[in-house]
C-alpha cells in the first residue's frame, strides 16, 4: 500500500483548516486516512507557531517506511528540518504563449508601419506645400465662374 503524507482539508466555507495526514494514494483527499501527522491553518500569520503543527516523531517513522510527501507538505517538512525540498526551475513559465507573441508581433507591425508614416509625412510637407498653394489659387477662379454662370 503506498502511503502519502498530504493535506486533508477541514473548515466551512471559506474558512479553511487542514490536517496533515499519512493517507492511502488511492483515498480520496477529504476521505479515509491511516493517521494524522500535524495540522495547518492558513488564516493565521506567518509567523505565528500555531500555523503550522507537526508530530515529528509521527513524520519520521512514516517517511522512513517510504511514504512521500505531496509539495506542500514537503516545505512545511523543510522548515521544519524533517526533509530536503529543492527548489524548482521553470525558466519558461516566464516565457509568453503564441497569442501573446502573435499581439506582440502585431503592435510592432503597426508601430512601424505609423513610423515610416511620420517619416514620410516629415519629408513630405517640403515638398508637397507649394502644391498645396496651387489649388488654393485655383479656387478663386472657379468661384469667378460659378457666379458668371449665376448671373447669366
Amino acid at each position: 500500500m503506498a502511503i502519502k503524507l498530504r493535506l486533508a482539508r477541514g473548515g466551512s466555507k471559506k474558512r479553511p483548516y487542514y490536517s496533515i495526514v499519512a493517507a492511502d494514494v488511492r483515498a480520496p483527499r477529504d476521505g479515509r486516512y491511516v493517521e494524522k501527522v500535524g495540522s495547518y491553518n492558513p488564516l493565521l500569520p506567518k509567523d505565528s507557531e500555531d500555523r503550522v503543527k507537526l508530530n515529528v516523531e509521527r513524520i519520521q517513522h512514516w517517511l522512513s517506511v517510504g511514504a512521500q510527501p505531496t509539495d506542500r507538505v514537503l516545505r512545511f517538512l523543510d522548515e521544519a528540518g524533517l526533509a530536503k525540498r529543492e527548489p524548482r526551475n521553470n525558466p519558461n513559465k516566464a516565457v509568453p504563449g503564441e497569442k501573446a507573441k502573435e499581439r506582440e508581433q502585431e503592435k510592432a507591425d503597426k508601430a512601424a508601419a505609423l513610423a515610416e508614416a511620420e517619416a514620410e509625412a516629415a519629408a513630405a510637407p517640403a515638398e508637397e506645400a507649394p502644391a498645396e498653394e496651387a489649388p488654393a489659387e485655383e479656387a478663386p477662379a472657379e468661384e469667378a465662374a460659378a457666379e458668371e454662370e449665376k448671373a447669366e
